[in-house]
């Protein structure tokens, strides 16, 4: 029996025709929860300087172009994530995913936690920034290899049946790890004054979140196993070849759509919705937190439901649905969130745009693994995901001017009603991958 038939065979042993996990249900749960806390781990870092060194800006990158420094280090992540993608899907694609997983669990716990030991400005000056960001650039990297080899990992030891599910509980894990640090910051900005946070209280969550990724690294070694899926495999030579100009070059593309829809739409839900309800609503700023944490919880769950949903349906069809109903309905509940002066009414609307938004990130997982087989999953899923990410989140960059043209909220409006029309053209250009059953 050749090897290019082997892998099927090799999950069937392991998956009933039912769906139902038969012989191996430990190493099946030990996988799954490695991609559902991994992926906490990793949105954890991601989050940390948005949220956590927002409050100590002035402390740590100096008093000047406090908002620019922030998004360069923001910004410096982001590209970094891509990069790791491309750098490590190959590797998870020939050597392992749990190996993979390993070595970017430990980048990110290594660079988190010199993060944490930089001194401030007044010792470095400009120094501090440029280490920062050096690190958080480097950071990205072993971000992007983190799930570019985990989540695939858990959907190729997922039951057909349950995958969506596992997807949504991978993907919720971004809401929370973003609420969080936000209750971590808030405790310490409560019982501490601002100049301790900024002396040395912004690093707490930070060394945090490098003991998380030591924890996720110790998991992994001596809990999760490669699944027969990769290990009964041909090994592609060369895997970004194949994805990027090889016979799965149609499928990277349609997946980098649709993902750019999603991310598109996030970025306008959340930072910039929130930006703008600081200068363009009647509401406090602790309503305006609290108004965000109710969307993050909601939000949080209908992504849950989203995953199981897709598999309900099939996943073509809930993206081809969500796309539409974001586009219809993304933009006229953001439009009304400012045109509302009840505290109540404003709540609702901003749960509401969170769940036409933020939910079709539940099935993610599932889809874009099903759309890649063995030999380039981790490639195809690290690369789309990633890259897709970039040109929505230079938002900041052509905002403005396109703020300028149609009007301050007008322009949010229209990027939603652009997010939903992409997410939905790439939902109709792809496969129903449900069909794909057990992943090979």
């Amino acid at each position: 029996m050749n090897n290019s038939v082997q892998p099927s065979n090799q999950a069937a042993a392991l998956v009933r025709p039912d769906g139902r996990n038969s012989t191996m249900p430990t190493a099946v749960r030990r996988a799954l929860r490695g991609g559902i806390f991994g992926n906490f781990v990793d949105q954890f870092d991601i989050f940390l300087p948005v949220i956590a060194l927002t409050p100590a800006a002035a402390e740590v990158f100096g008093p000047n172009n406090l908002v620019g420094n922030a998004g360069l280090v923001f910004v410096a992540a982001l590209l970094g994530r891509p990069l790791g993608a491309a750098i490590f899907g190959p590797i998870a694609d020939r050597f392992g995913r749990t190996w993979t997983t390993k070595v970017a669990l430990a980048g990110i716990a290594l660079t988190t936690l010199l993060i944490a030991l930089v001194p401030g400005y007044s010792v470095l000056g400009n120094g501090t920034l440029f280490i920062i960001v050096g690190l958080r650039f480097l950071g990205g990297v072993f971000l992007g290899g983190e799930y570019t080899s985990a989540v695939p990992l858990a959907m190729e030891w997922s039951a057909p049946r349950r995958r969506g599910l596992a997807s949504g509980f991978i993907m919720w894990m971004s809401p929370w790890a973003n609420a969080t640090i936000a209750g971590i910051v808030f405790v310490l900005l409560s019982t501490s004054t601002p100049e301790m946070y900024g002396a040395w209280g912004w690093r707490i969550p930070f060394l945090l979140g490098s003991a998380l990724a030591v924890a996720m690294m110790v998991y992994y070694r001596f809990a999760v196993v490669d699944s027969p899926v990769w290990t009964g495999a041909l090994k592609a030579r060369n895997p970004l070849k194949e994805i990027f100009v090889g016979p799965h070059r149609r499928a990277l593309v349609q997946v980098f759509v649709l993902m750019t829809g999603l991310w598109l739409m996030t970025d306008m839900a959340i930072p910039t919705l929130t930006g703008e309800l600081k200068v363009a609503s009647h509401l406090s700023a602790q309503a305006i937190s609290f108004t965000m944490l109710c969307a993050t919880a909601v939000s949080a769950v209908t992504m849950l439901a989203a995953g199981h949903l897709s598999t309900v349906l099939g996943r073509r069809t809930f993206f081809m649905g969500f796309g539409l109903l974001a586009a219809v309905f993304a933009p006229i509940t953001f439009l009304a969130i400012f045109r509302t002066n009840g505290i109540p009414v404003a709540l609702v609307l901003v749960v509401a745009l969170q769940v036409v938004t933020v939910s079709g990130y539940g099935p993610v997982g599932a889809y874009l693994a099903e759309r890649f087989p063995a030999a380039v999953r981790s490639s195809g899923y690290g690369v789309g995901y990633s890259l897709s990410i970039v040109l929505p989140a230079l938002y900041p960059y052509y905002l403005p001017a396109l703020q300028a043209a149609l009007g301050q909220q007008t322009a949010i409006a229209a990027l939603l009603v652009l997010g939903g029309v992409l997410v939905f053209i790439g939902g109709i250009t792809g496969p129903e991958t449900n069909k794909v059953g057990i992943l090979n």
